[in-house]
């Protein structure tokens, strides 16, 4: 059975029985879903384009099914993944997504979300600032209600004095155990990609739009007890984040801000404001005047990371450090050739 098609399945179905996610899928990959559906064993191969959403939104991949999984099975793993889109809202969750097909998210009570608060900074040492503005997002009500008993509201980590900052879109379930972003499997990735720039996590910024690890219906008994998965963020949520991700930036005056997946990026540079990640990745924009480089998220790279995934990725990073100064040797250039 093809491979692709038939993991695609089982994410879905585990996503869709607990509720949790976005799925964004395009009218290209839909055709071409169909088709693989019609496929008989002598017929053309399927290439599949499929983008379950997990914690982020990110740009499809393109793998090819293996001449050994044509045919049949990879029709029936097809056909099993167009049925359980036909379940599928297909209303456009906003206009960046005009012709994906979409399932929105559970709110989380978002629509229930007061105003953004309104941030200002006290005069002081920058350390003192920062402390002031920690504390304000810890104690904040909002996120302490969004945050379940026993787990935390997670404010950004690093040096307040760093050249790069980077923005992600809001904890996962080791960040909310934890209080610190980017901890668990992407995180460590995250982690490497730093280390490979020749900095360390001490040397840089690391912080999300949302404080709080957007919820979902959680299991109520038995070994998985609790939230399970993740989902992105609404637009309200994140509107409700930003004040308190832009002092930050305001504290840190970092050199480059790097915006870790698409959610992030529709936030820092606002919802619709571009149709897929691969149309701005690796281009600079701008975040409150300061420079904006979009890249992968670390969790997509997990998921779906190809070596042609990765070595933009890193392209993206080269052209960071070269904003910033950093220095830049031959085997750092050679990553991924």
């Amino acid at each position: 059975m093809n491979e692709a098609l038939t993991a695609v399945v089982e994410e879905l179905q585990r996503l869709k029985r607990t509720g949790v996610a976005t799925v964004n899928v395009s009218a290209e990959a839909l055709e071409l879903l169909r088709r693989a559906q019609s496929t008989t064993p002598a017929g053309p191969r399927a290439d599949t384009r499929v983008t379950p959403h997990a914690s982020v939104d990110e740009p499809p991949v393109a793998p090819a099914i293996p001449p050994q999984y044509e045919g049949s099975t990879g029709a029936a793993a097809a056909k099993s993944f167009s049925r359980l889109l036909t379940t599928i809202d297909q209303t456009p969750a906003h206009p960046a997504m005009k012709k994906s097909t979409s399932v929105a998210a559970p709110s989380s009570d978002a629509s229930t979300l007061p105003p953004p608060p309104v941030i200002a900074l006290p005069e002081g040492t920058k350390r003192e600032r920062w402390e002031w503005l920690r504390q304000r997002v810890l104690d904040c009500p909002v996120c302490k209600a969004h945050t379940p008993a026993g787990l935390k509201v997670v404010f950004g980590v690093g040096n307040i004095d760093a050249d790069i900052f980077f923005c992600g879109e809001a904890p996962g379930g080791e960040e909310e155990i934890q209080g610190e972003p980017f901890v668990g499997p992407a995180g460590q990735l995250l982690t490497k990609m730093i280390v490979g720039m020749g900095l360390t996590r001490e040397k840089v910024y690391i912080g999300n739009i949302l404080n709080w690890r957007p919820q979902m219906e959680p299991r109520a008994s038995g070994k998985s007890a609790g939230q399970v998965g993740n989902r992105p963020p609404t637009e309200t949520e994140m509107a409700f984040g930003l004040p308190y991700l832009r002092a930050q930036i305001e504290v840190v005056q970092p050199k480059v801000i790097v915006a870790l997946g698409s959610t992030a990026a529709q936030g820092l540079l606002g919802f619709g404001s571009f149709k897929s990640l691969g149309s701005i990745r690796g281009q600079w924009k701008s975040f409150n005047n300061t420079p904006l480089m979009v890249t992968y998220h670390p969790s997509y790279l997990l998921r779906y990371g190809t070596p042609q995934a990765k070595r933009q990725v890193w392209e993206d990073l080269l052209q960071v450090m070269e904003k910033v100064g950093l220095p830049i040797s031959e085997k750092q250039r050679g990553f991924f050739k």
